[in-house]
């Protein structure tokens, strides 16, 4: 099946403490169906002192979100679900809301 959000993808967060918040996909997992959104969804990692970080302590991180608590956002800056069209030979997604081809 072909992904409907991708790593680079401008998205908005749908649910949780979030929401309404839009940021960029810096990794996807489809294997567990979540993605990660730089800038959101920040935790505190605590990390013991090893030899590639000598001092440890409470580092921020990104944690992943469920694919389904996030949506492309099309054009006019609104969220959108993801269809597909065949244009030529290629497959290409489609945002339902303009019908307008998200780009890569």
């Amino acid at each position: 099946m072909a992904a409907k959000i991708k790593k680079g993808d401008r998205v908005m967060v749908l649910s949780g403490r979030e929401k309404g918040r839009t940021g960029a996909v810096a990794k996807v997992s489809p294997k567990e169906g979540r993605v990660i959104v730089s800038g959101l969804n920040i935790v505190q990692r605590h990390t013991r002192p090893s030899q590639g970080d000598p001092q440890g302590g409470i580092k921020p991180k990104e944690a992943s979100i469920h694919i389904s608590n996030v949506a492309v956002v099309d054009s006019n800056g609104k969220p959108t679900r993801v269809g597909f069209r065949i244009e030529g030979d290629k497959k290409v997604r489609v945002a339902k809301t303009t019908g307008e081809v998200i780009n890569g």
